[in-house]
């Protein structure tokens, strides 16, 4: 039996759709679907043994023996305020379950984030050491919640304090692909500009404020959640591989150029404009990420990335421009 915490979310359900695709249906779903249609439609097509509600997690894991926590539910949105929820949803419940796992050696996969990186003035690197993971700033609460787990996990290793037989941090970078759409501003680019370009309006896409980068070069790196849920999943059987490692592509990609494959997609010649950058966001924008994977390289992961155009088609023909965008 599975647990996949934040498994009605985007890469959650990616998840539990994976996991039903290889042959599981013993999964058990801990979120909250709401009111919100999109986050049970993520889950429509899937199946399930149970949907737990946050609040009745820890009550519901005593006495259980599960395959393996996969932890990917957290507050997600880089803007929230409220630094006592983030803290309880994205610090002291990913506690909770490490001990829990802790105590009845069950493997347990966690997503962290690219957020920890801050404005990327430390570079990208996945060195988890001590010295390298206080060295990081993060820019946004949430992911300063994402960095003090993943210091509380890696201090517990250096200390030899007791730790899951097998433990996996998640570095995502930018995740795009179905399943996102109940985000909001926090979907990706394409997920939200899609409709809109769809009923002939034009992408509007930043200038650039900095020097030497052109209008709409601002570059992220871009990876599509088939990719990242195919390390996740090898991550799950190699049964040697213990540490955080980045989930990215290695490359970095413009918005311009994940636009102009949409359009491509579409066929349709590209329609986009520059605005002004609000004043607001200017001085802490990130105008570059990039995740190294050579980490990820050495500990014997050897699967390739889709090349950008390839999955924005992918995304835009199989999801975005269909009547049932759900996977």
């Amino acid at each position: 039996m599975f647990l996949v915490t934040g498994g009605a979310g985007f890469i959650g359900s990616n998840v539990v759709a994976s996991l039903n695709e290889a042959g599981a249906t013993d999964i058990v779903v801990n979120d909250l679907t709401g009111h919100d249609e999109a986050k049970w439609r993520n889950l429509a097509k899937h199946q399930v043994a149970d949907l737990v509600p946050p609040a009745e997690l820890m009550n519901w894991l005593d006495g259980r023996k599960l395959d393996a926590v996969i932890h990917m539910g957290a507050i997600s949105d880089t803007t929230a305020t409220d630094g006592d929820l983030v803290m309880e949803n994205n610090f002291r419940t990913s506690l909770r379950l490490l001990d829990w796992c802790t105590a009845t050696r069950t493997p347990f996969i966690y997503a962290s984030s690219a957020a920890t990186y801050g404005d990327g003035a430390q570079g990208f690197d996945d060195d988890w050491s001590p010295d390298a993971l206080r060295k990081l700033q993060p820019m946004n609460l949430y992911g300063w919640s994402k960095h003090l787990f993943d210091l509380a996990v890696v201090d517990r290793y250096v200390k030899k304090e007791k730790l899951p037989p097998r433990w996996v941090g998640l570095k995502f970078f930018n995740v795009y692909g179905p399943n996102e759409y109940h985000k909001g501003h926090m979907a990706s680019v394409l997920a939200k500009v899609f409709d809109g370009a769809k009923a002939g309006k034009p992408v509007r896409l930043f200038k650039s404020h900095r020097e030497g980068i052109a209008d709409g070069d601002q570059r992220r790196d871009f990876v599509y959640i088939d990719d990242a849920i195919a390390v996740l999943r090898w991550l799950l059987d190699a049964s040697s591989v213990n540490g955080i490692f980045n989930v990215g592509t290695g490359q970095a990609e413009s918005f311009r150029d994940m636009i102009g494959a949409m359009f491509k997609a579409m066929g349709r010649p590209a329609n986009i404009e520059y605005i002004d950058m609000p004043e607001a966001i200017r001085n802490q924008y990130q105008y570059f990420t990039q995740g190294s994977v050579e980490n990820l390289r050495r500990a014997g992961y050897n699967g390739g990335f889709t090349p950008l155009e390839s999955a924005v088609g992918h995304y835009v023909t199989g999801y975005l421009d269909c009547a049932d965008r759900y996977r």
